[in-house]
């Protein structure tokens, strides 16, 4: 192995706070049984939070940021990975309080490493990533909770984004009909090619209404926004539908009453990829390399940059002007 390698490194001291390429050593990387050469990262909102002074991501500093990161086995402690096998890391502390992917190499504990799926390559498990994951996992519990195609429309809010992208393709392959929430007019068209039948625009999912329930439309969401669109959600949730809520971008805090729950059934389910039991989380990533893999992953829903244009795609997510996912080539 090469005594050296590149990282972006996020660092917050008296003189400053910078994110900035840096060369380092192995000697830096942290304790871990896996040694892993990265072939690819990904970029998630949480990673333009960590690259920001007041992100509250970071547990401290420096850091090498990346939630995710996928690449070959260069050196193991643990008995279940050998040198050159191809694996995966999401979810975790990894690039929170341990270092994570942006890094060309990377040491993780070997109980958060998943061997890459027959049916992936890196880059195409880095398309997917954390927010293709909790796409996923998302999909996995509407249908757990009976959220099935016959119960009637679908909807997937931030619906551009990368949870919300990944989300209308699996949901439209497994037969459902899809209603995608943006604020993007101009997405329309890529939203139709992933399998959404409806567009619904964002003002309307985040309209308020004094009124405690609306007119019954969807059987399930996938809802990666929160806030305000989460209590439109709850009010206008079929009898006995689910709503797989997974993020913040649009509020932290939730307005609502008891009535969608006590009248309707309504479950608001929470989908956490961090802490994901491994056994659900190998099954969904098999899931994702074979029948739930998004048809146009590569082609339209992930673009490609690199370590040394990594800030700008940090900057722009946060901007939410980053339409579907975005892989980092280390």
């Amino acid at each position: 192995m090469a005594e050296t390698f590149r990282a972006l490194v996020v660092e917050k001291t008296d003189d400053g706070f910078f994110v900035e390429v840096r060369e380092r050593r192995l000697d830096d990387l942290p304790a871990g049984d896996v040694t892993i050469r990265v072939a690819y990262s990904s970029v998630n909102y949480k990673d333009g939070l960590a690259c920001i002074p007041n992100g509250r991501i970071l547990t401290r500093y420096p850091m090498v940021p990346g939630i995710d990161l996928a690449g070959v086995v260069a050196d193991s402690k643990d008995p279940r990975f050998r040198e050159g096998d191809e694996v995966l890391v999401t979810g975790y502390e990894l690039g929170v309080s341990h270092e994570g992917g942006f890094s060309e190499m990377a040491r993780v504990p070997g109980d958060w490493v998943v061997p890459l799926p027959g049916g992936l390559t890196l880059k195409e498990a880095m398309a997917l990533g954390t927010a293709g994951f909790t796409a996923a996992l998302s999909v996995h519990q509407l249908i757990e909770h009976g959220v099935t195609p016959e119960k009637g429309p679908v909807i997937v809010t931030g619906a551009t984004g990368g949870v919300g992208s990944t989300a209308v393709a699996i949901l439209a392959q497994l037969g459902y009909h899809v209603a995608a929430s943006t604020g993007k007019t101009s997405e329309e068209a890529y939203l139709r090619k992933l399998g959404a039948q409806e567009i619904v625009h964002r003002d309307e999912v985040a309209a308020e209404s004094k009124r405690a329930l609306e007119k019954q439309r969807w059987a399930g969401a996938v809802d990666p926004v929160g806030g305000k669109t989460t209590a439109y959600l709850l009010k206008t949730m079929q009898y006995g539908g689910s709503i797989a809520l997974s993020g913040l971008t649009g509020g932290s805090e939730l307005v609502t009453t008891v009535f969608p729950f006590i009248l309707r059934g309504v479950n608001l389910l929470g989908i956490d990829s961090v802490y994901c039991p491994m056994e659900l989380r190998k099954t969904l990533w098999e899931r994702l390399a074979a029948d739930w893999k998004p048809r146009y992953l590569t082609e339209d829903i992930a673009r490609e940059v690199t370590l040394d244009t990594l800030k700008d795609t940090l900057s722009a997510i946060l901007r939410g002007e980053i339409r579907g996912r975005t892989v980092v080539k280390l």
